[in-house]
C-alpha cells in the first residue's frame, strides 16, 4: 500500500442522493446518508438490513458504478473520492459565513487504474452475465480490457485455470449463459470477477437467488478463495445466518445509515441497537425448545420513505425506546467498547 495505513478501503461520510421528480420540482431520494465504515486486507464486512435500505447503493457507489453525491473514498492508500466538503466530530457539514459549505479542492480520480484492483459479484446470475457470449468469452472479458495475456494460449490458461478455481469444468467453456442453473452462472459471475485479480470484492447478494445447499456451496468457495488469494469482500445479504458466517465484522444499515457496527460474534451474542435487535429474533432456531422460549420482537409501522425522511434518528417511529432526544438530533456512532459501535440515545 502506498502508505502504512491499515485498512485496505476507508468510507467517510459517503451520501448517494438521487433526484426524483415530484410535480414541478426535484426532491433527493436519500439512499445512502452518511456512511463510514473501514475494511482491512483479507476482511470480510457484512452488511445487512431490511430491502430497500440502501446496502446496494452503497457497494455500486464504492465502485463508482453509482458517482457518490458526497463524501470519501480512500482505496489502498489512494483517495479515489473526494467531494470536498469539512465535517465537525458530530459528522455535521461545517458551512461558513456565506452559509455555503467550506470545500477543500474536490479530488475525482480516475477509476480504470482501479477497476483491476476492485470488483464485483452481482445478485442476478440471470442478469448479469451476457446471453450472446461463451463462458471463455464472459471470463476473458477483463483480461481483454485490461490487456492481461501477450498471447491466446496464455489467454486460454487464465480462463480455464480460474473455471477450476470456481468449481467448473474445462468442457463447459464454449458453452453459453442459459446452459446453466443458477449456481453455476454464480460462479461464471465469480470467476470473472477473479480474473484481473482484485484485491477487493463486492459481493451484492451473491447467494440470496441460489438454493439453500448452492448457497452453502458458494460461501464456501468464497471462503477458499479468500485463504488462497487474501482477497477482502464487502459481503452484502440480508441473511443474518449467513453473514455471520462469512463475516469478521458486521454493518447494520437501516434507511442509509448505518446503527451498528461490531466483530460478528460480539454483533450476535451482544447486539445493543433495537434494530439490530429485531432483526436477529425474526432468525430461525433450528432447536425447537430455544425457539418456543426466544420472544421475537416486532416492529410496529411502516418504513418510512426516502423521499421524507424523519427528523433526528431514522428508527424512531418504530422505536420503544424513543424519546425526545430521538427527533431532535441524529445520533451518531459511539464506541461502546472493542470496537462495538451503536448509532443510539438510549441503548
Amino acid at each position: 500500500m502506498s502508505n502504512k495505513d491499515e485498512y485496505l478501503l476507508k468510507v467517510e461520510h459517503l451520501k448517494q442522493y438521487f433526484p426524483v421528480q415530484q410535480g414541478f420540482r426535484k426532491v433527493p431520494l436519500k439512499a445512502v446518508d452518511d456512511v463510514s465504515f473501514a475494511i482491512k486486507p483479507g476482511e470480510t464486512l457484512g452488511l445487512v438490513g431490511e430491502s430497500g435500505c440502501g446496502k446496494t447503493t452503497v457497494g455500486r457507489t464504492l465502485l463508482r458504478l453509482y458517482e457518490p453525491t458526497a463524501g470519501k473514498i480512500t482505496f489502498d492508500g489512494d483517495v479515489i473520492f473526494d467531494s470536498g466538503e469539512e465535517y465537525d466530530e458530530k459528522g455535521n457539514v461545517i458551512v461558513g459565513a456565506d452559509g455555503k459549505p467550506i470545500r477543500h479542492k474536490k479530488i475525482d480520480e480516475n477509476m480504470l487504474p482501479y477497476r483491476r484492483k476492485m470488483q464485483m459479484v452481482f445478485q442476478d446470475p440471470y442478469s448479469s452475465l451476457n446471453p450472446r457470449m461463451t463462458v471463455e468469452d464472459i471470463i476473458g472479458e477483463p483480461l481483454d480490457v485490461h490487456k492481461l495475456y501477450s498471447t491466446k494460449a496464455e489467454r486460454r490458461e487464465k480462463i480455464l485455470e480460474l473455471m477450476e478455481l470456481v468449481g467448473l469444468n474445462a468442457e463447459h467453456a464454449m458453452r453459453y449463459a442459459h446452459e446453466f442453473s443458477g449456481g453455476q452462472r454464480q460462479r461464471i459471475g465469480i470467476a470473472r470477477a477473479l480474473a484481473v485479480n482484485p484485491k477487493f470484492i463486492v459481493c451484492d447478494e451473491a447467494v440470496s437467488a441460489l438454493d439453500v445447499s448452492i448457497q452453502a456451496q458458494v460461501i464456501n468457495m468464497f471462503e477458499d478463495i479468500q485463504k488462497k488469494l487474501g482477497v477482502a469482500y464487502l459481503f452484502i445479504a440480508h441473511d443474518l445466518l449467513v453473514v455471520h458466517h462469512i463475516s469478521d465484522r458486521i454493518a447494520v444499515m437501516y434507511l442509509g445509515k448505518v446503527m451498528e457496527i461490531a466483530d460478528a460474534d460480539e454483533l450476535n451474542e451482544n447486539p445493543i441497537h433495537p434494530y439490530t435487535l429485531s432483526l436477529l429474533s425474526a432468525v430461525p432456531i433450528p432447536d425447537p425448545e430455544t425457539a418456543r422460549k426466544s420472544k421475537r420482537i416486532v416492529l410496529e409501522g411502516d418504513v418510512p420513505s426516502p423521499l421524507r425522511m424523519p427528523s433526528g434518528c431514522p428508527f424512531r417511529t418504530r422505536c420503544k425506546y424513543a424519546t425526545e432526544q430521538c427527533a431532535k438530533e441524529r445520533p451518531q456512532l459511539t464506541d461502546r467498547g472493542n470496537g462495538h459501535m451503536v448509532a443510539c440515545w438510549n441503548k
